[in-house]
């Protein structure tokens, strides 16, 4: 990979880093809130469902911030997602819980939709792909904070201490977000109705990451509870069911960089979904936390290129003017998935058991299969 691309794309790889080191934490102390909470998986799933409600709320709001506040948008956005994160693991209230829930949903809402417009910004401007490359750096952080998270559980550490401590981490990797040329340019509405419309495009677009992001952060998200509940693994063998994953994605990543420029995007769209489904339905018949693992694997090398391949198609075939509102557009979209996923994956397992869950994400990935030519077709 060129040193190049990597200084670059240093200010959204740090946002990308810091927010994967987030909910990588939470993910692999998922087990421990809910044992703090004292709740089952339904009503987890509940307590989770008021953080996609503010993520897209603070996303409807985040192009008119990201305009209003120039360079320091993003900073701004970054420092406050790792900062909320230390509130979770502070309270066992079924009151508080959600509220400390609905700030990481908010803060996290608005960097996505910041960071992605960013990279595709530099994208188009230097004519060169680093979508696949920034959202590797947030499965790297993903999975640097599970395997970290696992640790501190092994040792005894409460979810207070594991998440205050990681949250401290993140807020200085979000600091690395600071750049004098940072503003963003394209944010704000135009007057004239026909410059604002953005097409179907960002739709469809959206609607895929929507699908590839409720299958990749359902999947980290319920993956531990899975290995310990289900196949009765340890601490540390759950919070290796999301680091697996991530570590998957992100090399997969980082191999989809390379790829991308090789392979047609409908092709990587088809053949990601199709390898996903196959890894989520050997996660969901998995007999032990082995063969968990290898569904895992398999699901991540899959969903891994879906979600950058659309964002970088939404960027590409954007109308230049309409570039940032589109990104911006299908994020919001897509981060429906990754923010509903979890809960409504929670309630399937509160009713069906985790391995009905792991179908629903296999049978959910499938819809790319439907999705990707409609976008190609998508007026902008």
């Amino acid at each position: 990979m060129p040193a190049n691309s990597l200084a670059l794309a240093r200010v959204p790889l740090a946002a990308f880093t810091a927010m994967g080191m987030m909910w990588g934490t939470f993910a692999a102390v998922l087990p421990d809130l809910k044992a703090m909470l004292g709740v089952d998986e339904a009503q987890l799933g509940l307590l989770l469902f008021l953080t996609p409600v503010s993520a897209v709320l603070a996303m409807l709001a985040a192009p008119a911030i990201g305009a209003a506040l120039g360079r320091f948008a993003l900073p701004l956005a970054a420092v406050l997602m790792a900062a909320s994160f230390a509130l979770p693991g502070q309270t066992a209230s079924l009151l508080l819980f959600p509220a400390a829930m609905m700030a990481c949903g908010a803060a996290t809402g608005l960097t996505d939709v910041l960071m992605n417009a960013r990279v595709a910004a530099l994208e188009n401007t230097h004519a060169r792909p680093l979508m696949n490359l920034c959202h590797a750096f947030y499965s790297l952080g993903y999975a640097a904070a599970a395997l970290t998270t696992g640790a501190l559980r092994d040792g005894g550490a409460g979810p207070g201490l594991v998440m205050g401590s990681l949250a401290g981490a993140g807020l200085v990797v979000a600091l690395f977000t600071w750049d004098v040329a940072g503003r963003i340019e394209g944010l704000a509405r135009p007057k004239d109705k026909a410059a604002a419309a953005l097409g179907t495009l960002p739709l469809i677009g959206g609607a895929i990451v929507l699908v590839a992001f409720m299958t990749e952060n359902a999947a980290e998200s319920w993956s531990a509870l899975h290995i310990e509940k289900t196949l009765g693994g340890s601490p540390a063998q759950g919070a290796l069911g999301p680091a697996t994953i991530a570590l998957t994605m992100a090399a997969a990543r980082l191999g989809g960089q390379v790829i991308i420029q090789r392979v047609a995007p409908l092709t990587l769209l088809r053949w990601g979904a199709v390898v996903a489904s196959i890894g989520a339905l050997i996660a969901a018949m998995a007999t032990s936390p082995a063969m968990a693992y290898a569904g895992f694997i398999i699901m991540g090398i899959g969903a891994s290129v879906i979600a950058p391949t659309a964002f970088s198609l939404v960027g590409s075939r954007a109308r230049p003017e309409a570039r940032a509102r589109a990104v911006a557009r299908a994020t919001l979209l897509g981060y429906f998935g990754y923010f509903f996923g979890p809960p409504v994956l929670g309630l399937i397992a509160g009713s069906f058991g985790l391995r009905a869950a792991f179908v629903a994400t296999a049978l959910g990935i499938a819809l790319v299969l439907v999705l990707a030519p409609m976008m190609m077709r998508a007026s902008r």
